[in-house]
């Protein structure tokens, strides 16, 4: 007979308490944001919105200062998110919060959802042809086991 191990996302309660999207600016990752919010309000769960900075790119290696870039698109995002949260501030009545890490997408979202204890994990599908061959960091997540994942396309 073999010994099942507990479920590491259970924290005792029905349903998530802190779900994770993790946010790049494509639409995908924007679809995947509204419906971990949706999801979130529902669930009266925290929503942790969640920008992973690379730390280095192409452009890095040529000379091109990434940070700025990267800590530009981190406040776009944030610019945008809390506009949609203005207009529709009556339909979400959720509590949520904005994080940055840096790295890689993938390490970057496992580091987020063990720091946040996340319960849940939303991402949107890849938009990348070269993910096909690569893995993309949905599949990665949902091949790591941790938590619950949800691919929005």
């Amino acid at each position: 007979m073999t010994e099942q191990q507990p479920h590491r996302f259970e924290r005792g309660t029905d349903g998530p308490k802190v779900i994770v999207a993790g946010l790049d600016g494509s639409d995908s990752s924007m679809r995947a944001a509204a419906y971990a919010a949706g999801v979130a309000r529902r669930q009266n769960a925290m929503l942790a919105l969640v920008y992973v900075q690379p730390v280095m790119t192409a452009g890095a290696a040529l000379g091109v200062p990434v940070s700025d870039a990267t800590g530009e698109v981190a406040e776009d995002l944030v610019s945008e998110i809390r506009a949609a949260t203005e207009r529709f501030s009556d339909a979400w009545d959720m509590r949520w919060e904005f994080h940055t890490f840096r790295g890689d997408p993938y390490n970057g979202l496992v580091t987020a959802a063990d720091e946040l204890k996340a319960d849940a994990v939303v991402v949107g599908a890849s938009e990348s042809a070269g993910h096909r061959f690569v893995g993309s960091v949905a599949v990665r997540l949902v091949k790591a086991g941790r938590w619950p994942v949800t691919v929005v396309p």
